[in-house]
Order: C-alpha cells, then sequence, then structure tokens
C-alpha cells in the first residue's frame, strides 16, 4: 500500500463512518444552527448592525462545530481501536495525517456552504455578483481547510488526555486566529446589506458608494489566508509523526 492509497483509504473510512452514524453531523447542525439564532436575536433589530455581523457570526458557527467535528473524529477511532491499527500501516504517518485533514476538511467545507446563506439570510446580508459569489466560496473553502488543518492536528495530539475536550479549543485557538482573521475580513468585504444592495440599484450608486462587495479587497485576504495555510499545513505534517510516536 503506498502512501496515496492509505491516504484515501483513511479519508473514505472516516467519511463511511460519519455518513453510517451521522452522529458528528447532527451534533455540529444543530449547535450551528442555534449559534446562527441566538446571536441574532442578542444583536437585535438594526439591520446594519445584522448585515456587517453576518460574516464574524458564520465563522463562529463554523468554528465551534469544527472542534466538536475533529474531536469526535478521533475518539471514535480511539474507541474501536482503529487509530492503532492504522499507526501500524507501512506507510508515511503524515498520510494518515492528511487522509484525517482530507475528511475533515470535506465535512467543514460541507458545513460551512451549508451555513453561509442561511446567515445572509437570517442577518439580512447579500452577496452582489458572481464573482463576489465566487470569491466567498473560494473563502470558505480556504478557511475551512486552514482550520481542519490545526484542529486535526491539535485533535490527534490531545486524543490520548483524559481532559482533551477542554484542552483541544484551549490550545488550538490561539494558534487558529490568523487564518480567522482572514477568513472574516475576506467574508466582510464581500457581504452587504441587502437593503443597500438594492438601494444602490435602485439609485445607481452599487459598488461606486461604497455599499457593495469590495473584490479586490477581499481577495488580498484570501492571499494572506492561503498563506497561512500554506505554513501551517507544512508545518503540521511534518510534525504530526512527532505527535503520534510519543
Amino acid at each position: 500500500m503506498n502512501d496515496l492509497t492509505a491516504l484515501l483509504a483513511v479519508a473514505r473510512k472516516d467519511l463511511l463512518q460519519e455518513l453510517r452514524s451521522k452522529a458528528t453531523t447532527v451534533a455540529t447542525v444543530f449547535f450551528s444552527g442555534m449559534t446562527l439564532m441566538l446571536m441574532a436575536f442578542a444583536l437585535g433589530r438594526d439591520q446594519a448592525v445584522l448585515a456587517r455581523s453576518a460574516p464574524g457570526v458564520l465563522w463562529v458557527a463554523v468554528v465551534l462545530a469544527g472542534v466538536i467535528a475533529a474531536a469526535q473524529n478521533f475518539q471514535a477511532d480511539l474507541e474501536e481501536g482503529a487509530f492503532e491499527q492504522l499507526l501500524t500501516y507501512p506507510v508515511a504517518r503524515a498520510a494518515i495525517y492528511l487522509g484525517k485533514l482530507l475528511a475533515n476538511w470535506l465535512y467543514l467545507a460541507a458545513l460551512a456552504l451549508l451555513l453561509a446563506p442561511l446567515a445572509l439570510v437570517f442577518y439580512g446580508a447579500a452577496v452582489d455578483g458572481a464573482l463576489g459569489v465566487l470569491t466567498l466560496v473560494a473563502t470558505l473553502l480556504l478557511g475551512a481547510f486552514g482550520f481542519a488543518v490545526i484542529a486535526t492536528f491539535y485533535a490527534a495530539l490531545t486524543s490520548n488526555l483524559q481532559a482533551r475536550e477542554a484542552l483541544l479549543p484551549v490550545l488550538m485557538f490561539p494558534i487558529v486566529v490568523p487564518i480567522l482573521l482572514a477568513a472574516v475580513r475576506a467574508s466582510e468585504a464581500l457581504v452587504s446589506s441587502g437593503a443597500a444592495v438594492t438601494m444602490g440599484a435602485g439609485t445607481g450608486a452599487g459598488i461606486g458608494a461604497g455599499v457593495g462587495p469590495d473584490v479586490a479587497l477581499a481577495g488580498d485576504w484570501l492571499l494572506l489566508l492561503a498563506g497561512f495555510d500554506l505554513v501551517y499545513f507544512v508545518v503540521c505534517s511534518a510534525l504530526f509523526h512527532f505527535v503520534v510516536d510519543e
């Protein structure tokens, strides 16, 4: 078995396991939906405040759900003894990490793509233009990837600890701040108030008046996000064998 085959096998195993049990899916989707609704009530009725808050609340929901998903992913393997079996395979430890990462990224990306339109509707925000929508999708995919890189690594690091549920967010949140900052800022640059977009379209002001999305600014934050993703990906892949061999 080569490394690529092992990587795909690990990812397939994790995805099939979740598809059959649906335990993590039910918990994360319910938790994320409740986060969006509760934050909408807490922010009040001011439409401008709600629209400006939509990107931040969206990423809060994705991040909190991602912590649950990453922790449950390794916990299920440890309870069934599957992780120890994976470590006996004659493949690089990085291949196991990348398989876990791929499964977590696909799950988080699907969750983010599901929550994004819900957040826009709940908070009265909008993304104008096909380019803005594509940039937002790219932001969600890159943000989910960067978070999955850190979450998968630290979930493995804390998997054998008794207080892993408490230690996982404490250890990973300071590290993931640059990724979340870039993802939120890129999303903010693309999202505008639905009322403002309608007004701009009716008066001819539009983007020129500053009510529409700033794709150029979002692109700059997206490049920064991609850079952080690359650095974290290389570092975590290189260090993963030290984590599982201890």
